[in-house]
């Protein structure tokens, strides 16, 4: 069955040609992860008032890019970001070769990385001529930071990459065509779903369409079904059959399961999704282990309040610091046994933080056992050693 890199060698319909479909969002979100720093413009300030805004739309100061500017060997250190950083690079070379896709402008790109308040964020702005624009948010790369500020979402209303996507498309869309579309994949998701609910009603108006990829929800006080009222039928919320990360969180939008050729949590990858004409290819339904997922995750952070859930992550985080992980890579080379080698490194920590990791981890999987059983554990390599 083809999936994405598939869908970019074959597809040579032009945008004119064929819309903007679901599978167009998903390899924009892709195209995201490529840090485009010194190769695309930063965005502008954003202009004062209706006649500045209309000033910078008629006088554009930036000379846009196209991918084929983003493969030269001498830029490629530090620009595929993200888990799977191979086939973001393969991903390159396929949208340079797309008759869809190469001629589409670069316009703008954003990277902030901040340790001190956790913040890991890139966000590109693309065009296609006089016709649309479309805005799509990086998910987490490998850094520790931005796997701690994907825990920070768990007790915190609103994270600064939240905060700066908002920011980041009502700055752009005064100064690209009026029609919008915005994307993201895993965070990216989140982010792009948030700066939808939360930006200007003249920014949301012009949104067509929202594609959140399996990407987690929010925190349970960040937004009301009023909320999301607002943006009516604009947002499509995709996920594969097995989704782990996109049952993390809540979001009240029912998500689309789509099938993969993946299992388990590899199917997270947008590269692994099924994909049948312009369109990927549908699930009957989550799979048991995904609404386990969703279930549990829901249940253990319900019995926790907003200091409690901090206390937690600073523990697990203190933990991977303490187990020597440069990155999150290192954090995932245990595989199924990555949670075992987390406990170990608890006991390198301050007493009171390796208590509060012992005990949330022991909850997580008393959750577990009874919601799915303990054969279902052991299988995973989570059996309870009591």
């Amino acid at each position: 069955m083809p999936t994405l890199l598939d869908y970019l060698e074959s597809e040579f319909h032009t945008f004119d040609e064929t819309p903007v479909s679901e599978v167009d969002a998903a390899v924009l979100s892709q195209a995201a992860m490529l840090n485009g720093q010194g190769i695309v413009s930063n965005p502008p300030e954003l202009p004062k008032g209706i006649l500045g805004r209309l000033s910078a739309w008629l006088t554009p100061h930036v000379s846009p890019v196209r991918f084929a500017d983003f493969a030269h060997a001498e830029r490629f250190e530090g620009m595929f970001t993200g888990l799977v950083a191979a086939d973001i690079k393969r991903c390159l070379f396929a949208l340079t070769a797309s008759p869809r896709f190469r001629d589409l402008e670069v316009l703008y790109f954003q990277r902030v990385y901040d340790e001190a308040s956790h913040t890991q964020f890139m966000a590109t702005a693309y065009v296609w001529r006089d016709s649309f624009a479309f805005i799509s948010f990086a998910g987490t790369d490998i850094s520790l930071v931005g796997w701690r500020e994907n825990l920070d979402m768990t007790y915190k209303p609103h994270i600064e990459a939240q905060r700066l996507a908002r920011e980041f498309l009502e700055t752009i869309a005064p100064l690209v065509p009026n029609r919008l579309f915005v994307s993201g994949h895993s965070k990216g998701g989140n982010v792009a779903l948030y700066a939808a609910l939360t930006c200007t009603d003249d920014v949301r108006n012009r949104i067509e369409r929202v594609w959140s990829l399996d990407a987690p929800g929010f925190n349970a006080t960040t937004f009301r079904p009023q909320d999301y009222a607002r943006l009516g039928e604009k947002v499509v919320r995709i996920v594969p059959q097995d989704s782990v990360i996109g049952m993390l969180l809540d979001c009240p939008l029912e998500p689309v399961a789509v099938k993969s050729v993946a299992a388990g949590i590899d199917q997270h990858s947008i590269f692994t999704w099924e994909i049948e004409g312009n369109g990927f290819v549908r699930a009957d339904r989550l799979s048991d282990m995904s609404r386990a997922v969703r279930d549990i995750a829901a249940e253990w952070l319900s019995a926790m309040d907003e200091a409690q859930t901090e206390r937690v992550v600073d523990a697990v985080c203190a933990a991977i610091v303490a187990s020597g992980a440069k990155d999150f890579t290192d954090v995932l080379a245990g595989g199924q046994q990555s949670w075992r080698q987390l406990v170990e490194a608890s006991q390198r920590i301050d007493p009171a933080s390796s208590e509060i990791l012992s005990k949330a981890i022991g909850d997580v999987v008393n959750i577990a056992v009874k919601r799915v059983g303990k054969d279902v554990l052991a299988s995973l390599g989570l059996q309870k050693d009591r």
